[in-house]
């Protein structure tokens, strides 16, 4: 999943960035609101979820939940707030904040959070994916084949749950650069197929042909 966040407080935005990055996330960090309501506006399909803190340089995190929701931008939103005020929160959720959180919060419930928003699919999902003989549980982080448990890194995660919910469609490399990697990622480099090379090494047992099938010159396609 990738995040963007939109604090302008520097330490705290890298703090959070950092702690996100450990759980799993890709995260962009943007200081001030009109260029995070920018890159909302240009990148809406590349992100999973935005976090705004409320005073932000620029355009507030409320004028940004207005604007995303009046252009009919559907992205889920984490509102950080400073203020407790009950007028301030009803505010924010009718401006279309699917949350807030008032500051100082532990980064505990932040993650609990966001896992709840991102268990809010926009369409009806279900909760184990499943193709061929492979199962995953997103909210569990358990993932098996034929029963048997397989251990697998963030990315690789990341890149197999992106498959099953994309099943028999061929997925090009940006794309999953875009879902699993933040704005740093180098397009040039070969670790999306270093990824894509180390998970079918976990789900195939050695036997041909892969679950994921290469599409030459465009990308991968999970064979469901």
């Amino acid at each position: 999943m990738r995040i963007l966040l939109v604090e302008d407080e520097e330490r705290l935005a890298e703090v959070l960035a950092e702690g996100l990055k450990h759980k799993g996330y890709a995260v962009d960090i943007i200081n001030d609101g009109v260029k995070g309501y920018t890159r909302i506006s240009l990148h809406r399909n590349d992100y999973d979820l935005v976090i705004l803190d409320l005073m932000l340089p620029g355009m507030s995190g409320l004028d940004i939940c207005r604007q995303m929701r009046a252009e009919g931008i559907t992205l889920p939103i984490l509102v950080l707030t400073a203020r407790n005020e009950e007028e301030q929160k009803v505010n924010l959720l009718l401006a279309g904040a699917d949350d807030y959180l008032v500051k100082p919060f532990s980064f505990e419930e932040l993650a609990a959070r966001i896992q709840a928003i991102l268990r809010r699919p926009t369409e009806a999902v279900p909760t184990v994916l499943r193709a061929l003989d492979i199962e995953l549980n997103p909210a569990e982080r358990t993932v098996s084949r034929d029963g048997v448990p397989l251990t697998l890194t963030l990315k690789e995660f990341g890149l197999l749950e992106y498959f099953l919910r994309h099943p028999n469609q061929v997925i090009n490399r940006e794309d999953l650069v875009a879902h699993l990697w933040d704005f740093n990622y180098e397009s040039f480099s070969n670790v999306v197929d270093v990824h894509i090379k180390n998970l079918r090494k976990k789900l195939d047992f050695g036997s041909e042909p892969s679950v994921i099938e290469t599409i030459r010159g465009i990308g991968y396609r999970l064979r469901a």
